[in-house]
């Protein structure tokens, strides 16, 4: 990515952040009178994300695996989804996201069995399944990369807010992208964005809390 583009992807992405923050903290949007995974008696959950609990967007997605298999979240009911966008030619943001979340697992310890970290491709066009195979499994066996067409890829980024867009390079390309990861809980509800400069450590601090069911 061309350090002027990284730049500027940078700005939007830190204003796009700031006003998905001041939305978060302004709208509790509550379900009856507590929040999703809150449990009457207790505490809510202090996250050190973006609590999402109960935001109108990011319900679902329909994309295909490697093996050409269709995927929804249904598919991972019962586990955490971390799910980024991202592409496997980018030099720095989408590698240092994945390597954190390779970190994120081995602080979990047997909980990361839990966990299933999904990245989706926003550049469908280059990253081929087995291309997103061999990305993913370098990081890790259990990672998993989705993708769909020009259309899909839209309809699902436009799902969950997150901007993507095709920047020219010489002869080539390079993607600008939004860098926040979404977290579900085990029933498949969307609950937080994780920014890309919280550490492992702050990862792991949220994904217990929501495991253990907050």
């Amino acid at each position: 990515m061309a350090f002027s583009s990284t730049i500027a992807a940078t700005r939007r992405h830190v204003l796009k952040l700031g006003l998905l923050a001041t939305a978060a903290a302004a709208s509790p949007l509550l379900v009856g009178c507590q929040k999703v995974g809150e449990k009457a008696g207790e505490e809510a959950p202090s996250f050190k994300g973006i609590d999402l609990t109960g935001a109108p967007y990011g319900k679902d997605f329909r994309l295909t695996d490697p093996d050409g298999k269709e995927r929804t979240l249904a598919d991972f009911k019962g586990k955490v989804v971390l799910l980024y966008f991202g592409f496997t030619q980018c030099p720095d943001v989408c590698p240092t996201e994945l390597t954190r979340d390779v970190e994120v697992l081995r602080l979990l310890g047997p909980d990361a069995d839990r966990v299933q970290v999904i990245m989706v491709t926003v550049d469908p066009e280059r990253d081929t399944p087995q291309v997103l195979r061999n990305y993913t499994a370098a990081f890790h066996p259990s990672f998993l990369g989705l993708y769909g067409d020009a259309q899909r890829t839209r309809e699902t980024a436009d799902a969950f807010k997150v901007y993507y867009k095709k920047v020219p390079t010489g002869g080539s390309y390079t993607m600008d992208h939004s860098t926040l990861t979404y977290v579900f809980d085990p029933e498949g509800r969307l609950r937080l964005a994780l920014r890309h400069e919280q550490s492992a450590a702050d990862v792991v601090h949220d994904l217990k809390q929501i495991l253990a069911g907050k």
